[in-house]
């Protein structure tokens, strides 16, 4: 590309070229690739089928549809730039979150309703907008592109991306690049963007104590006899302190950026009730982003309705360990084993069984590429600097891009609000911010054209 397009003219370019990416976007909408259903697995490789088609008619010579050790298939596509430009891989997921209870959901969860300026329906930002916000982009450009392009649209990001280390080492020289964009996190609010530079890693575990080998009489043992549920109701009150902060010693925690968080909108955007306070010590950002976090996500114990008098043998509890950038999930493991055998009454069995591990993520956002981000995420939201965010969730993938490309810049970027609920029902799509969104890449593949490598 000799004469570049002025900024005006990407502007007006995006314009031109949303109204065909949204209908674009509600097309993958309608496709329900919920890859936690093994029912719906034709639908997930549906899903992958109509990614690459997409970007098969935007001229890239090579498209693949992939897999590894049976994991759920995966678009890499490659386009070539001008010579000696960049290349920049542009990463999002086409698996999508069940949708759970229809009921919930004010519209059809796989039908895209637009109410209010936002776009709802599951995957209508988590992810499937990563993947139109890329597809915006390279529209824009069309076959005169700033950069070599490399796009890996990835079918399990929401059960773990399990066989994604297999993927990037199976097709690591593929995937090679100067710069990494993955649009799977979000900004700071309405008309603030942001760069995600760190995430919380996670640690989840069974916790099974038991106190009986079988159930018996409450009257006839009770005052001698210690039931399960009690025991482990000791197990998971020793977890936090009286301020709420994570009693297990020996974790790591960090300082956070210097952001404000209003208390009206930590209110609003956490649906706490009124009167429920606000649990450990330090900043709301740090509490949120860089200290570790636990809750109790699941409980087995019987129903209150239709409870005997019985002491309950066995009791268990899912435990969800946030751990802090800067620590290790070898770690975590090793010290929440060591407090909950500590922590353990009257003799207890403790059976501990850790289910997934997720490794914390920090990033290093110096350097020619976070520059060209910055500018063109200011330009993009009409001179907002974007805020270096951190996540108190966790995108273990992160740091396997990290590790298997540790010279690349990797930017990690979204389509989220404080209100896209991911996840949840109603989830939607800010479409004003997403046509910001799509015009931020598209300044910053322009931007990153002109970067030596």
């Amino acid at each position: 590309m000799t004469n570049r397009p002025s900024s005006d003219e990407l502007r007006a370019k995006v314009t031109e070229v949303l109204p065909g990416l949204r209908t674009d976007l509600e097309d993958l909408v309608r496709i329900e690739s919920v890859s936690a259903d093994p029912a719906r697995a034709g639908e997930v490789q549906r899903s992958a089928e109509a990614v690459a088609e997409l970007f098969r008619a935007e001229g890239f010579p090579t498209v693949d549809i992939v897999t590894a050790e049976g994991g759920a298939p995966a678009v890499i596509a490659h386009k070539p730039g001008p010579e000696g430009a960049p290349t920049v891989l542009l990463y999002a997921h086409h698996d999508v979150q069940p949708e759970n209870d229809h009921a919930d959901w004010d519209s059809p969860p796989f039908e895209p309703t637009e109410r209010d300026g936002r776009l709802y329906a599951r995957g209508a930002a988590d992810d499937k907008a990563g993947i139109a916000a890329h597809l915006g982009a390279l529209r824009v450009f069309g076959d005169d592109l700033p950069v070599s392009v490399t796009m890996f649209i990835e079918g399990e990001e929401e059960v773990g991306s399990e066989s994604l280390p297999a993927l990037l080492r199976e097709h690591q020289e593929r995937l090679r690049s100067d710069v990494i964009v993955i649009a799977d996190s979000g900004n700071w609010d309405i008309g603030e963007p942001a760069l995600t530079t760190s995430l919380r890693g996670l640690v989840r575990a069974d916790v099974e104590v038991r106190t009986l080998t079988h159930a018996v009489h409450s009257g006839m043992w009770g005052g001698l006899v210690p039931d399960s549920l009690i025991a482990l109701s000791r197990v998971i009150a020793s977890l936090h302190d009286d301020a709420g902060d994570v009693a297990i010693a020996g974790l790591h925690s960090g300082p956070a950026a210097d952001v404000e968080y209003p208390e009206e909108r930590l209110r609003a955007e956490s649906g706490a009730v009124a009167g429920v306070q606000w649990i450990g010590t330090g900043s709301v950002v740090e509490r949120l982003w860089t200290k570790p976090a636990l809750s109790i996500t699941g409980l087995d114990a019987p129903k209150v309705e239709g409870a005997s008098n019985t002491l309950v043998p066995a009791a268990r509890a899912k435990i969800s360990l946030r751990i802090a950038p800067g620590d290790t999930t070898e770690n975590a493991v090793a010290r929440l084993r060591e407090h909950l055998e500590a922590n353990v009454p009257w003799g207890a069995e403790l059976n501990v069984t850790i289910v997934d591990t997720g490794e914390a993520t920090q990033i290093d956002a110096t350097g020619p590429a976070y520059d060209a981000a910055r500018e063109a995420f200011t330009e993009a939201w009409d001179g907002t600097a974007p805020v270096d965010m951190g996540v108190g969730g966790s995108i273990p993938f992160i740091a396997e891009f990290l590790e298997a490309f540790p010279r690349a810049s990797v930017l990690v970027t979204g389509v989220e609000d404080p209100d896209t609920r991911a996840h949840g029902a109603n989830e939607g799509l800010h479409l004003a911010e997403f046509e910001r969104v799509v015009l931020a890449e598209t300044l910053l593949l322009a931007r990153l054209g002109t970067l030596e490598v």
